[in-house]
């Protein structure tokens, strides 16, 4: 398994618009090969998603189309691009 966490930092009502949207950002994803799981977070400065895919190219995608979901379907989103960080899972309970 793959995961990948997005940081969307000082990123105001994001995660409202997010859950918003919630079931566009569920077929978008769940249209992913490899799709396992995704969270998405109100975290202390703005929000942050988990996505979980069998393979590093599931996540990469899921990376993609949320980038192009988003400058699509909020267009007046000035927000800093999201850190990216990914890796194999090495422990999973």
């Amino acid at each position: 398994m793959h995961a990948t966490i997005r940081i969307y930092a000082a990123s105001g009502d994001l995660v409202d618009r997010l859950v918003a949207n919630e079931s566009a950002i569920r077929d978008l994803l769940t249209g992913i090969d490899g799709f396992r799981m995704y969270h998405l977070l109100r975290t202390a400065d703005g929000t942050a998603s988990i996505s979980i895919f069998d393979t590093e190219e599931g996540t990469a995608e899921s990376t993609r189309v949320a980038a192009d979901w988003i400058r699509e379907n909020l267009p007046d989103y000035t927000g800093a691009p999201p850190q990216v960080v990914s890796g194999d899972v090495v422990v999973d309970f």
